[in-house]
């Protein structure tokens, strides 16, 4: 056999990784959806992060006060290109926390699972999609 299939590894550990953190974040925002204690809280400010490529991704900061009356603030776990007029400094909003880790929390509107079954799917696809032809190729010969 030759040493042509080694190079299916590469999708594989692709798909698994991606499967790795799409999982583990929806079982993160299962959590807190469960879980998880609602108060009110504001956008204090935006922190911006700058990728390799250049791309700027906007990170509203929320600020908020626990049920045990701890202060926090946090940048939320996502960032995207723009905030628009939803979540300007000074807006009201709801973030839903866990409290036994507050930095684990959500802004209800913005942190959406969306991502998370994104990478939960291409994962998905690749690691199955890719060990199936691995299975063919490898019973095959």
């Amino acid at each position: 056999m030759e040493r042509g299939w080694l190079f299916l590894l590469i999708p594989l550990t692709i798909g698994a990784v991606h499967l790795c953190f799409g999982v583990y974040g929806l079982r993160r925002a299962s959590a807190i959806r469960r879980t998880g204690v609602t108060v009110k809280g504001r956008i204090v400010r935006h922190d911006v992060t700058r990728s390799d490529e250049g791309g700027k991704f906007v990170h509203p900061v929320a600020a908020w006060t626990t049920l045990d009356g701890r202060a926090c603030e946090y940048p939320s776990r996502f960032g995207r290109g723009s905030v628009g007029g939803r979540l300007g400094v000074g807006t009201t909003v709801t973030i839903r926390y866990d409290p036994e880790n507050p930095r684990r929390f959500a802004i209800q509107g913005w942190d959406g699972a969306t991502v998370d079954k994104l990478f939960t799917v291409v994962g998905s696809v690749l690691t199955a999609g890719t060990s199936v032809v691995l299975l063919v190729r490898l019973l095959a010969f």
